[in-house]
């Protein structure tokens, strides 16, 4: 394929440095996205801001799956898979992955030694009374057992004799806190995995990490050391500190980056799964969706997003998302390599009439690169008459001009706009004359260059046209501009049919 995108472009913005860089002898970082799904623009600035600054500082960059929850968060074994094809396609390969349901073992490890001493215990209370206990500041009946006690009862837990909802491991902190969602924590859960099997590992357990336990234990184990994640973390950073301090352990950096308010743009993974599951969207590189998946079908540049990451960086205020930004950087992106081709949709017929000879239009692949190369359109009149096709959103332009500019070819003087086509015939060569009497540029094809052409819009529907055959020289995947349309991406291309999913203008 045509080279499209090249490597990672940021000079014209850097990062900042990260916080305490000096304390540490590596920098270490990760990204742990939860494989229920596809990756979305939502998840760009944690990915980019992980990578890039251990790259920054010749770092190790994480990517671990984390697949505790199959009950709530279900795992798709295709997501794995997706999720890979996400990172290299933003240009962030990692050098280390992890997938948490294989470390269930280490994070049993770890609960037996809190349960041990002391730092943690077995709570069976039903929900509500806990829940109502811990907002009063007060103790529940569990709290006080013996390190004997709960790891017998942690070894029931294990052997199956509690059910889903009976039994759950809380790391004890200070009741006090004023957060009451801090205060002992639960860490580890009972989940009926014989109802909700595990994609990867089945039924093979039954207590499962909820995310502050498994991902605070790896983040030490994997020496990470700064952790780049969303303000609404906060209370994480809180809970995982008393993991930390009962274990003797130091935490790592945190930087918590404000919120990213999309505008226009759904960033909901559980709306994207529904759309989904309900068949509103064809799969998750459906055009309507902001998934990594469907930008990449449509033909954006993985440089563009991170070029709008390093605007934002790592500040802890707000920042905003639309679609309008995301083009804009990326129209600066592609254009500066996108080949330019005529499309035509809705084509109308231009019976042109008096052409003198025949004539060949050399249009550039790239107006700014002469070296890239150019194509040839080519007119030849049949007793003067010339049968061309131009796009029927043209024709409310051509019922109200004298004369038009063929773009690259010649001028003409409309004589008769009709539903079912156009009559016009030759004017003049010159492009002068057009300039002089603000001749409006369209863009055309011949008869005889013309293929069937089907470009898949933004809101899925389908533009029906032409497109210039030069095309086939263009591999699947490249990256094209439709002149006076906008960019798209080919997704497939043959002498039967071409196929385009639109970016933007």
């Amino acid at each position: 394929m045509r080279e499209q995108q090249s490597k990672a472009d940021t000079s014209d913005k850097t990062l900042p440095p990260l916080p305490n860089a000096d304390k540490y002898g590596h920098i270490a970082t990760r990204f742990a996205p939860n494989p229920d799904f596809v990756l979305h623009l939502g998840s760009v600035r944690a990915i980019v801001l992980s990578h890039d600054y251990a790259r920054m500082y010749k770092g190790r960059f994480i990517n671990r799956f984390e697949d505790t929850d199959p009950r709530l968060k279900k795992s798709a074994l295709e997501y794995y898979d997706a999720i890979r094809e996400d990172l290299r396609w933003l240009q962030c390969p990692w050098d280390e992955e992890y997938i948490q349901s294989d470390r269930i073992p280490t994070y049993y490890e770890y609960a037996a030694r809190l349960l041990d001493r002391g730092d943690a215990y077995v709570c069976t209370c039903e929900r509500k009374s806990f829940a109502a206990r811990v907002n009063a500041r007060q103790a529940c009946p569990c709290r006080p057992k013996s390190s004997a006690d709960n790891l017998r009862d942690w070894e029931k837990m294990l052997a199956g004799e509690f059910g889903e909802g009976e039994a759950v491991v809380r790391v004890k902190t200070e009741l006090t806190h004023p957060n009451p969602a801090v205060r002992d924590w639960p860490a580890l859960r009972i989940i009926d995995t014989e109802k909700y099997p595990h994609p990867r590992v089945g039924s093979k357990y039954r207590v499962w990490p909820l995310y502050n336990w498994s991902a605070g234990i790896d983040d030490h184990l994997m020496g990470i050391t700064h952790i780049f994640r969303a303000k609404e973390h906060l209370a994480n950073s809180v809970r995982q500190s008393y993991l930390y301090k009962h274990m003797g352990w130091a935490y790592p950096e945190a930087i918590h980056y404000g919120r990213l308010k999309a505008v226009g743009i759904n960033l909901s993974k559980s709306l994207m799964v529904k759309q989904l599951e309900l068949g509103e969207v064809t799969g998750y590189d459906d055009p309507r969706l902001a998934t990594l998946a469907a930008l990449r079908r449509r033909g954006y540049s993985p440089n563009a997003l991170r070029k709008i990451i390093y605007e934002v960086g790592p500040r802890p205020v707000e920042a905003t998302l639309s679609w309008e930004n995301v083009n804009a950087q990326d129209r600066k992106e592609i254009d500066k390599m996108a080949h330019r081709y005529h499309f035509v949709p809705d084509p109308i017929p231009l019976s042109l009439h008096d052409v003198p000879h025949g004539f060949e239009a050399r249009l550039p692949l790239h107006p700014e690169k002469p070296e890239l190369g150019a194509r040839t359109l080519k007119v030849s009149p049949k007793d003067g008459v010339v049968k061309i096709w131009l796009s029927g959103s043209d024709h409310d332009l051509l019922a109200r001009s004298k004369v038009v500019r063929l773009m690259e070819l010649f001028n003409v003087e409309v004589e008769s706009t009709e539903a079912s086509g156009v009559r016009a015939r030759f004017h003049s060569q010159e492009y002068e004359n057009a300039k002089v009497i603000r001749a409006p540029l369209v863009q055309w094809l011949p008869e005889a260059q013309q293929l069937p052409c089907q470009v898949v819009m933004p809101d899925a529907t389908v533009a029906k046209g032409f497109v210039e055959e030069a095309i086939l020289a263009e591999p699947a995947g490249s990256i094209i501009q439709m002149v006076r349309v906008g960019f798209g991406r080919i997704d497939r291309a043959d002498s039967s049919r071409v196929l385009v999913y639109f970016g933007h203008r």
